[in-house]
């Protein structure tokens, strides 16, 4: 019997989750995928500044009980694309983790039009948000049930 292919977003945030396997955060890995078109425009995954030292190296920054040491995979994806002169807008990105209010701010102003993301993390205010500007906020749960339909 042949393998069930995986659809075009479990295959996107599969890969996702194998870019957060370089995170150098051990209190949480994310990785993140930026797609338009079925083609992977740029990835990113939780780590320092360039040529400072990691969490995994140096121990966490902590502020408000969390670790402020690291650039959120999002928005170093973002930061790649920009870095390399790659259009996001209208993009999709997969997320291992659903954004923070600041990293959603910044895929909503880069023209991002849909947000898949893993597990739900912390902050509410992005599904009002999401809703009121019209970028689709999909959990992958939900995505894999209707797909199953």
């Amino acid at each position: 019997m042949a393998k069930k292919r995986a659809s075009w977003q479990e295959y996107f945030m599969n890969i996702a989750k194998e870019v957060a396997t370089r995170s150098t955060c051990d209190r949480k890995a994310v990785g993140a995928v930026i797609v338009r078109d079925k083609t992977i425009l740029s990835t990113g995954y939780n780590g320092s500044v360039r040529g400072l030292p990691h969490c995994d190296e140096a121990g966490h920054m902590m502020e408000n009980k969390h670790c402020v040491r690291t650039i959120h995979a999002e928005a170093n994806a973002i930061v790649q694309a920009a870095k390399n002169g790659v259009a996001i807008d209208n993009g999709e990105i997969y997320i291992t983790a659903s954004p923070c209010w600041n990293c959603f701010k910044m895929i909503a102003n880069a023209g991002i039009k849909k947000i898949y993301y893993g597990e739900f993390y912390r902050d509410e205010r992005i599904l009002e948000t999401a809703q009121k500007i019209g970028i689709e906020l999909i959990s992958m749960e939900e995505a894999i049930k209707k797909g199953k339909k």
